[in-house]
């Protein structure tokens, strides 16, 4: 069987796919286009990022399985995927302590002014003891709303109650019972989150009803003291109310790991801003936690050819044993 390998990856799991498959890597592959001369006898794909529709599946009439090296599968036509019959798979769960700390570190940053200060040093301004001019703001025993309960938000939950004694409200599709009881977390609605929270960290996934979730009217509700967070997709925020939002000084600051566009544009304003904290899309970026993202992905690819339930399946329905 022939699979397609279209993102780099450690060389330890190339082998360990070729002990069972004709192996095709393309490491800069960019579109489907790219794929074109594999793709009629391809059998399995794995990778990130590529944008896997009805454009690029009817090129490829023998798949049967496409794994994503990712949590968040909004490059994959799930419906269309499961259409045809084809298992789409991700990488939930190794990455969750390393995001979480990624969103708690920007978290941090943006509140008590890391990357601003960093530059204030580095740059030699730095001539006497710090002014109020220097001061940031507490995170400890401030109220910390989360915006998507799920593995990642749970983590973040986490941290913020055990390790600053924050309070905690979330909101969710559904209840979670566990960072309830756990973390103390309290549910409640989206308006009174961000009416009453220091912090709001938005951590759903993109679908078309989560696409611009926050904009002008969110962050009107947000205290002007309020640091924003977006550990998510950047489609889920609109970016130029986002914008509007720190130039009028309607929150106090932002850190951002997604944004509209990646990479981001160098023209884009939040780059000029001293109070935000942007970084390229790093949540998952260390080598231990993409390591072990890539084996999960070559797990699921390699159990769905072979015939067996990949871990992580996530159009279900499909599988026949």
């Amino acid at each position: 069987m022939k699979v397609i390998v279209y993102s780099a990856m450690p060389e330890d799991l190339i082998e360990s796919l070729r002990e069972h498959f004709e192996i095709k890597h393309i490491p800069d592959c960019h579109t489907y286009t790219d794929l074109l001369p594999d793709l009629k006898e391809a059998e399995g794909l794995l990778g990130s990022g590529l944008r896997v529709d009805s454009g690029l599946l009817d090129h490829a009439p023998n798949l049967k399985i496409v794994s994503n090296i990712s949590v968040g599968y909004d490059n994959l036509d799930i419906p269309e995927l499961t259409k045809r019959g084809i298992m789409a798979t991700n990488t939930p769960g190794v990455l969750d302590d390393t995001t979480a700390d990624t969103i708690f570190g920007m978290m941090l940053a943006a509140a008590r002014r890391f990357t601003e200060l960093d530059r204030f040093v580095k740059e030699g301004r730095w001539k006497a003891p710090v002014s109020q001019a220097e001061y940031g703001i507490d995170v400890h025993h401030k109220t910390l709303g989360i915006i998507g309960m799920g593995r990642i938000g749970g983590k973040i939950a986490k941290r913020a109650h055990f390790g600053f004694d924050m309070n905690i409200l979330y909101h969710n599709r559904s209840r979670n019972m566990e960072a309830e009881n756990r973390y103390g977390a309290t549910y409640c609605g989206l308006d009174e989150l961000l009416q009453k929270s220091d912090f709001v960290c938005l951590m759903t996934p993109l679908t078309p009803e989560t696409r611009h979730l926050i904009g002008e009217r969110e962050f009107r509700l947000m205290k002007k003291t309020a640091v924003f967070v977006n550990g998510s997709r950047g489609q889920t925020v609109d970016e130029a109310a986002l914008i509007r939002a720190l130039e009028r000084k309607t929150i106090y600051a932002a850190g951002m790991d997604v944004f509209e566009q990646e990479p981001v544009s160098p023209d884009n304003p939040l780059l000029k801003m001293e109070n935000v904290v942007t970084l390229p899309h790093i949540g998952s970026a260390t080598h231990e936690t993409r390591y072990a993202m890539a084996k999960l992905a070559v797990e699921n690819l390699t159990k769905g050819l072979l015939g067996q339930c990949p871990p992580s399946l996530i159009n279900r329905e499909i599988f026949q044993i």
